[in-house]
Formats: C-alpha cells, sequence, structure tokens
C-alpha cells in the first residue's frame, strides 16, 4: 500500500506545483503592466516597484494555492482512471478510499500552511504595500494619478479621474467627506497638475466645473458655484503619519480588537467579521478542493488534460464567485457572518461527501 500512496503523490507533486507556478505567473501578468506603466511612465523606481511586484506573490498564493490542489488531484486521479488503474486497483481488493487518504492529508497539510498564509503572511502583505503606496507617493506624487479608478491616496480627498494626458486630466470628480455633514463634491471638465518641489504635494487648477460651497446661514447644507478656474492643493501629509491597517492587512487577533472596540461604541463590525471569518474558511479550501476533486476526476473518466484544468478552474471560480456573493450580503447585515462566510465550504463540502459516498460505494 505504501507504493501505491507515493505512486499517487508522485502523480500528484507534479501538476500542484506546475498549476501553482502557472497561475501566480498569470495572476502577477495583470499587475505587472500596471506596474511597468509606473516605472516607464511616471518614473518611479525600479527597486520599490521590484518590492511591491515580490509583495503581490504571497497574496495571490491564497487564490492560486486551493485551485492547484484541485487541478493536482483531478489531473492526476483522471489519468489513473482513463487508463483503467484505478479499475485495477479495485480489482485487486484496494478500496477507493485507500488511494484518498494520502490526498485527504496533503489537504490537511495545505490547509494548515493556508491558516498560516491567510492569518500572518497575507495580511504582512497587504500592510507593506500600503506603506510602499505611502512611499512612492511621498516621492512621486503623480505616480498616484490613474484614470478609471477611485483614488484615496491623499488626504481628505477621493478622486476619479476619466482621461490622463502627461499633467492633464479631463472629467475630474473631487470627493471631500465632511466629519459632520455631507460630502463636498468638485466637478470639472478639465484641470492641470503640478508637484510641489519638497513637498508630498499637487498643485491643481481645475477649468469649467462646479464645487459644493458651505452655506454660512446653514453650514450643513451646500450650494452650488459655478467656475471657470479653480485651485486647490492635494496633500498626501508628513511622513511620520501613523499608517493604519486595513482589515485585510490585519491578524486574526488584530481582527477580533478591532471588532470588540466597534462593539463598545456601538458601531456596526460586519466588516471586519465578515473579513475574520472569510480569512479562516478560505483556509480550509484546499482539503475541500481536494476532497472534491478525487470523486470528479474518477467520475468524468476522461483523460485530456486541458479539458480536466478548465473544469477545475470552473469549479474553483464557482466557488469563490459564491463566497464574494456571500460576502457581499455578509456587509449589508443580511445575516450573520459566521453563518454567510462558511456557506460556499458548506456546499463544497455536502457535495464532496455525496461524490464521494457514490464514487467509493
Amino acid at each position: 500500500m505504501k507504493i501505491i500512496r507515493r505512486y499517487i503523490i508522485r502523480e500528484s507533486i507534479i501538476p500542484f506545483f506546475l498549476s501553482l507556478l502557472v497561475l501566480t505567473c498569470v495572476f502577477l501578468l495583470g499587475n505587472l503592466i500596471q506596474l511597468t506603466n509606473l516605472v516607464i511612465n511616471k518614473g518611479v523606481k525600479l527597486s520599490l516597484i521590484g518590492k511591491v511586484f515580490i509583495l503581490y506573490v504571497p497574496v495571490l498564493l491564497g487564490y492560486t494555492l486551493p485551485i492547484a490542489c484541485l487541478i493536482a488531484v483531478i489531473l492526476a486521479f483522471s489519468r489513473l482512471s482513463a487508463d483503467n488503474e484505478i479499475l485495477a486497483l479495485r480489482a485487486s481488493g484496494v478500496h477507493l478510499s485507500k488511494l484518498l487518504t494520502p490526498m485527504i492529508i496533503i489537504g490537511i497539510i495545505a490547509s494548515l500552511f493556508s491558516i498560516v498564509l491567510n492569518e500572518r503572511i497575507i495580511p504582512y502583505a497587504h500592510y507593506k504595500q500600503h506603506r510602499m503606496l505611502k512611499t512612492l507617493g511621498a516621492q512621486n506624487p503623480t505616480a498616484l494619478l490613474e484614470a478609471g479608478v477611485f483614488i484615496h491616496a491623499f488626504n481628505g480627498q477621493i478622486l476619479f479621474i476619466h482621461k490622463i494626458e502627461e499633467n492633464r486630466m479631463f472629467n475630474i470628480t473631487i470627493y471631500q467627506p465632511q466629519e459632520n455633514g455631507p460630502t463636498r463634491t468638485i466637478i470639472a471638465k478639465e484641470g492641470e497638475f503640478t508637484p510641489v518641489p519638497g513637498k508630498n504635494q499637487l498643485k491643481l487648477k481645475l477649468i469649467d466645473g462646479t464645487s459644493d460651497e458651505p452655506n454660512l446661514e446653514n453650514p450643513d447644507k451646500f450650494y452650488k458655484l459655478n467656475f471657470k478656474s479653480y485651485f486647490m492643493t492635494l496633500d498626501l501629509g508628513s511622513d511620520d503619519i501613523k499608517i493604519e491597517k486595513k482589515p485585510k492587512g490585519m491578524t486574526l487577533k488584530e481582527l477580533k480588537e478591532a471588532i470588540a472596540k466597534l462593539e463598545e461604541l456601538f458601531i456596526d463590525p460586519s466588516r471586519l467579521q465578515t473579513e475574520y471569518h472569510r480569512k479562516i474558511s478560505w483556509s480550509f479550501s484546499p482539503l475541500i478542493f481536494i476532497l472534491l476533486g478525487f470523486p470528479i476526476a474518477v467520475i468524468t473518466h476522461r483523460r485530456e488534460k486541458s479539458a480536466n484544468v478548465v473544469f477545475a478552474i470552473i469549479c474553483a471560480a464557482s466557488y469563490y464567485l459564491v463566497s464574494l456573493g456571500c460576502e457581499a450580503l455578509s456587509m449589508k447585515t443580511a445575516a450573520p457572518p459566521a453563518i454567510m462566510m462558511w456557506i460556499p465550504n458548506t456546499i463544497a463540502g455536502i457535495v464532496a461527501i455525496i461524490l464521494n459516498i457514490r464514487c467509493v460505494s
């Protein structure tokens, strides 16, 4: 039996590492294009971009590790099934549950590693990326401007720019959230920006637009002011400002402490609770994917590697889509996060149990 287990592990180990490498590289390519643009077009130091690029690897492993486990199991056992090796083993009196045992052990090991990955390594990578974004802004504030996305890098300002050409901007919207009152909005058709030498600031000249101005008689309300030219400064803040961790950059312990503080202030902590349970539930996805992949491979009985890989990716994508949907509903307090974030694992686990019972019986 030891020989069979070693044989199965050997059949799985190469597809696993190959899938892990290919998937990680494919996901990295999407980020590489954006980072290359910062180096070529915005003059950001290559060393800084290299560090940011490396920090993407552990973040992506949270997705690629479970998918690689699924692909490896499906490829290995599909090949064994297509070549009738599983049929021969069953004819020799070897129960299929014994073939699954080494894969379950590998799944448990992968899930334990995922716990460390989601609890320690990924939060560290997220936080380091956040700090490097701050450093990037201090060295080159214009590098933070990107068309088509919301920009949160500047203190007290949220920007959305539809188009950027050199130092000119088009269709600009600037939101200024107020502590006590509605959000102030500035809209302009065009604008120009210039960095302030020696300071973490950008000077903006906005052209042809409107701005919300406080009503002196009623400070809680604004009135619209049309302008031809409007000048303002975007401030990154001083370098010594403490950078607060975002939920994805927190460990489980830090999330629990943050949740407790919000509950003491009677503030809804559903966002943090969702992240807390997401980290835990996703950590068990390698084991669930292995339990799901084994019966699928045996039942489908196909040898084509490309078709098996596509099928594995469809299964993984379905899991993550359901998980993201549950995450969105959890943040809207449709149901407790402790229930919502475990729905994908529960569904996949039930399907895996049913298929395994059907497969080994």
